[in-house]
């Protein structure tokens, strides 16, 4: 699904410092976020709603992720 609306102030985790295979996160216009890849930004970003994302991070917080 292509978005709707641009997204801006995208930024790139400091922990990913000289490494280029990271993603970058940004605000969505409206409420919410927006994630693209670093390598190709020119692929397109998707969007989130504020309460995925609080619940994404928080996912990541618990270490739901974690191998």
């Amino acid at each position: 699904m292509a978005p709707t609306s641009p997204a801006s102030n995208w930024r790139k985790s400091s922990f990913s410092q000289g490494a280029d295979n990271c993603v970058e996160v940004g605000r969505a216009a409206r409420s919410g976020a927006a994630v693209r890849d670093t390598k190709d930004r020119a692929a397109g970003y998707f969007t989130t709603t504020s309460s995925q994302w609080s619940a994404f991070l928080g996912a990541l917080k618990a270490g739901r992720f974690d191998k």
